[in-house]
């Protein structure tokens, strides 16, 4: 079959490489794709979000399954509009995406279901949550309810940090209309995970946990980022924990949207932290999340498109996922800058196959010029190495690494210190 994945990242590459594995799958397009991206697809100068083009082309090339990798698509309805069109799709709806597309729908949500999550206020207008924020208890989190690419939380220590994060997102609108309405809450204290599940509304298959590092530097310190690499599985996570998870989270989830009237197919991301009390949940995504996908996917030996195809046909029962033995870290190398405005244009040297060091190179901002690869984007590359522990393939991820040089490159060097401590 014929398979189209929507979107340009890291995490499209590594949906794209697995893909591509499958018996199942004759050919790949990419939208829009990306240079790197372009080594294993055809990539196709189609916006993400551009969906009704999107449309035309999956009708033009009679392409059998359309999986879409960021959210923005995704809360704008490509999947309902797939579908009102009879094209297969692998995703949730408009309604089920507003999960991730507003976190004052998320937290509400939870509240009305009773999933564990901190105690939250939300805001409409500014001198409100400015009130709020000269008497509250702190540290709090102050976060965009809308999508801001995964930079919209912003940890406030004191009433005045509170008082310049408000000041910024709902006066100055650095998130855009993102921040238009924000939500105030608790700090949560513990280790931090990511479980992703996958999903058809019905059945709900965990994936093996993963765990995110979204500052910008060593120690969990300086400003939050998409992410600055992943490894899996986490330590934190064990087969009790995950039976927690699952119940008191995961089919509350998709229980509860189904009462709710938007029935959840795809991919459910749920960002937890495991406090002294249990699970609790931090966000829900409605994708794969980048980096993690980096991390995860090279663990599955099962084939990703019919775990696809049996979720977008209802399926999923039928599926049982091999996962192998094992870890995978991820570190990204980004550009000079980020998660600033980044400095791109760079020629990257040192772009290879690295088998010995049993790593994958995934692009998530390059392009080509010529026979030269150059930076184009904030995280430009995902550093990924399968090993047989944690130890083993953080240390082969790094190996790789000093080969790679590109100006201005930086990147984390204690991914998995949790683990390796």
């Amino acid at each position: 079959m014929k398979i189209l994945v929507i979107g340009s990242g890291g995490r499209e590459h590594t949906l794209v490489w697995k893909l591509k594995s499958s018996p199942l799958v004759r050919k790949v397009y990419a939208a829009p794709g990306s240079a790197g991206i372009g080594l294993m697809a055809e990539t196709v100068d189609i916006k993400a979000d551009d969906i009704e083009g999107l449309a035309r082309f999956v009708q033009d090339k009679n392409i059998d399954l359309t999986v879409v990798g960021p959210e923005l698509p995704l809360t704008l309805g490509i999947v309902d509009y797939f579908e009102e069109k009879g094209l297969r799709i692998f995703g949730p709806s408009k309604r089920a995406a507003e999960i991730e597309g507003s976190k004052a729908f998320a937290k509400e949500f939870m509240r009305k279901y009773h999933i564990p999550t901190a105690s939250f206020r939300i805001f409409n207008d500014k001198t409100e949550a400015l009130d709020f924020a000269r008497t509250a208890a702190y540290p709090l989190f102050i976060k965009a309810s809308g999508l801001a690419a995964g930079k919209g939380a912003i940890r406030a220590e004191n009433a005045d940090e509170a008082t310049r994060t408000i000041e910024k997102v709902m006066g100055d609108k650095i998130f855009g209309e993102a921040g238009e309405q924000i939500v105030i809450e608790d700090c949560l204290t513990g280790p931090e995970v990511t479980v992703m599940a996958f999903t058809d509304g019905k059945s709900i298959l965990p994936m093996l946990s993963a765990q995110d590092h979204k500052q910008v530097f060593d120690g969990d310190k300086g400003p939050n980022t998409g992410g600055m690499g992943a490894y899996c599985p986490t330590n934190i996570v064990n087969g009790t924990m995950m039976q927690t998870i699952r119940e008191q989270i995961l089919e509350p989830v998709v229980v509860g949207l189904e009462k709710e009237g938007r029935r959840y197919k795809g991919i459910l991301y749920a960002g937890l932290m495991i406090t002294q009390y249990g699970p609790k949940v931090i966000e829900f995504n409605c994708r794969f999340g980048d980096p993690e996908t980096q991390a995860v996917i090279p663990l599955l030996k099962s084939d990703l498109a019919d775990i696809f195809i049996a979720i977008v046909d209802g399926n999923l029962s039928i599926i049982e996922p091999e996962w192998k033995e094992g870890a995978a870290v991820c570190v990204i190398m980004a550009s000079a800058g980020y998660p600033g405005k980044a400095k791109t244009g760079q020629e990257i040297t040192g772009l290879r196959t690295y088998r010995e060091n049993h790593a994958y190179i995934f692009h998530a901002g390059t392009a080509k010029e010529g026979s030269k690869w150059l930076t184009a984007g904030g995280r430009v590359l995902g550093v990924t190495a399968v090993n047989d522990d944690i130890g083993s393939a953080v240390k082969a991820a790094y190996a790789t690494i000093e080969n790679i040089r590109f100006d201005g490159a930086h990147f984390r060097r204690d991914i998995a210190h949790q683990v390796m401590r």
